[in-house]
């Protein structure tokens, strides 16, 4: 097999345009967030154990400070990144994740030849792999040139701390690790392609009034408000929306999200059992305390005028959202939009 072949074959096999990543950078972003977070906190609390500790002889431990000197500042522009890359696309919000695989990786690396500590480093090499795949979504090249990479570096130090069977042990949980993530990417293809079909059949029309169809029949929910709050996240286009600020849009700017918390519960109840019902899937998306939609899992006329369709843009007549206040801020927007086509 050439390169050329090769290259045919992955693309036909794993490969996924960033137009159709949204909800996985989305979904990248935050748990970037989370992990970033609790990653800077580890390293403030490390770094006051060595000082409280170690205080009189420091420099026994000049290596660790200098590995925590590296990572806590790439940890803090991780956080910073992941949290003000809300409204960018698929390749801004997943740079967060790649650089949290980057850092774990290379970890395994300086605890193993720079810290004396071979164990945590074998351990933390381990980790790295299987936990990047559960926590995150990425081209499967990256990660596999990377996992590969590293395994590679540490083969040296883990034969001389541990022997030839801990060797074998790093190559096999390689190869699984590999194997993994391609069997991830395609499984997300093939789910891809699944809402695609969804798409057909699943409709948010946003020109004039809010309404949302399934197989050209309206949705109907138990409560006024549901349909608020799922037009509220079509307009936001796939970005996550937290909690407090859904109760703001829904009960007013003054409400207090503690007393108004069972009733958004309520809401979110009555979303996935409507569009379970009818056995719509991922599409609307409650992830670490966010809310958000899929833009991959429905057709909208406002995601296509976004996109620049010449038709949909000349179909706008100046109404969005009709019966909803907060939807008046994009009208001006639009209308904008639609003179410069």
């Amino acid at each position: 097999m050439n390169l050329k072949e090769f290259k045919n074959k992955y693309h036909d096999k794993y490969y996924i345009p960033y137009s159709a990543l949204q909800n996985v950078g989305e979904s990248n972003r935050l748990s970037s967030l989370v992990v970033s977070s609790l990653l800077i906190l580890s390293d403030i609390i490390n770094f006051l154990l060595i000082f409280i500790l170690y205080h009189s002889h420091l420099a026994d431990q000049r290596n660790y400070l200098i590995y925590l000197c590296i990572y806590t500042p790439i940890n803090i522009y991780t956080f910073l990144h992941a949290r003000h890359s809300k409204d960018r696309g698929y390749e801004k919000k997943s740079i967060s994740a790649y650089l949290i695989v980057f850092v774990w990786l290379s970890a395994s690396v300086f605890n193993l030849y720079f810290i004396n500590s071979p164990h945590n480093g074998f351990v933390a090499f381990y980790l790295a792999g299987f936990l990047s795949l559960i926590l995150f979504s990425f081209s499967p090249l990256y990660y596999c040139c990377e996992v590969i990479v590293t395994a590679i570096i540490l083969v040296p130090g883990v034969y001389e701390n541990f022997g030839f069977l801990s060797v074998v042990d790093i190559f096999v949980a390689t190869i699984i690790m590999v194997e993994l993530s391609l069997y991830r990417r395609r499984k997300e293809k093939q789910f891809i392609l699944l809402m695609k079909k969804q798409k057909k059949s699943l409709e948010a029309k946003t020109f004039g009034n809010f309404t949302l169809l399934y197989d050209d029949k309206v949705i109907k929910f138990s409560r006024s408000k549901s349909s608020e709050f799922l037009a509220y996240l079509i307009y936001k286009n796939g970005s996550s929306v937290k909690t407090k600020e859904m109760v703001s849009v829904l009960y007013g700017e003054h409400a207090d999200s503690e007393h108004y918390g069972a009733s958004l519960r309520n809401l979110v109840v009555d979303i996935k059992k409507s569009l379970s019902e009818l056995e719509i899937q991922n599409f609307f998306v409650k992830e670490y305390n966010n809310f958000r939609i899929n833009p991959e899992a429905v057709k909208c006329d406002y995601y296509d005028f976004l996109a620049g369709d010449p038709k949909t843009i000349k179909s706008f007549a100046g109404e969005f959202m009709s019966q909803y206040s907060w939807a008046e801020e994009a009208v001006g927007f639009l209308e904008k939009k639609t003179l410069q086509g």
